[in-house]
């Protein structure tokens, strides 16, 4: 009995020394994600953190995996615990508000970003996405700015440049928003939603038929269907 006591108490001492270590399975982790195998991600974060808890970027990780993955609530209970392991680092709280905004939890999208930004201030794509989660609120004002924030680190973003069209037409200034979509279009030619949203702001709030008619064809021929229902109603020839 002592000898096969001793031997399963070695085999077992094998086994422990045969196991990748955490860092390993962080590593190992972190490298499905980037592939875009978030399963084997999960599985193999999932064991980083059993074998050290402690491990505060393989929760962010996982949470990242289960971002991709359209799970938020899990995401958020990864970011959760990243965050109360490690509260000096961006990532977990940039990534949170990211999953909380996916939630449509816009307040708390807000906060989270307000602490990635006092973190790292040179996160410009804080910016952007604050924007969205203050358009969602119907901030429009506060959105704004964000979103000019966003536009003076880098001015080619069509798509910074459509949400910022979106909420000054929230804010009452449809010429604003007719060059903000503008500047879309000059940006992407083929943005279907651009030329949709641009033709009904000309001919809901500006009067002008005609403009507005052509480019909801434009947005119906780039299969924004859509774009149908007006053409159909306001644009018989």
């Amino acid at each position: 009995m002592r000898n096969i006591c001793w031997l399963f108490a070695a085999s077992l001492l094998w086994l422990y020394s045969c196991s990748p270590s955490p860092d390993k399975l962080f590593e190992e982790g972190v490298q499905a994600l980037e592939q875009g195998d978030y399963n084997r991600a999960v599985s193999l974060l999932t064991r980083a953190v059993e074998a050290d808890e402690t491990l505060a970027n393989a929760w962010n990780a996982m949470g990242v995996a289960y971002f991709e993955q359209q799970d938020w609530d899990r995401a958020v209970d990864a970011f959760d615990k990243a965050i109360s392991l490690d509260s000096t680092s961006y990532k977990p709280f940039f990534n949170r508000g990211n999953a909380q905004l996916e939630k449509k939890e816009f307040r708390n999208a807000v906060v989270d970003y307000n602490r990635a930004s006092a973190l790292d201030p040179n996160q410009t794509d804080i910016y952007y996405n604050r924007g969205l989660a203050l358009l969602g609120m119907e901030s429009y004002e506060d959105a704004l700015f964000e979103f000019d924030m966003a536009l003076q680190a880098n001015p080619n973003q069509a798509i910074v440049h459509f949400n910022k069209a979106k909420a000054q037409l929230g804010n009452n200034d449809p010429m604003g928003a007719m060059a903000s979509l503008t500047e879309v279009i000059n940006l992407d030619k083929r943005n279907a939603a651009a030329f949709y949203l641009k033709g009904v702001t000309e001919m809901s709030a500006l009067g002008d038929k005609e403009g507005g008619c052509a480019n909801l064809k434009m947005a119906l021929s780039l299969g924004y269907t859509a774009a149908k229902e007006w053409i159909d109603e306001f644009c018989a020839d």
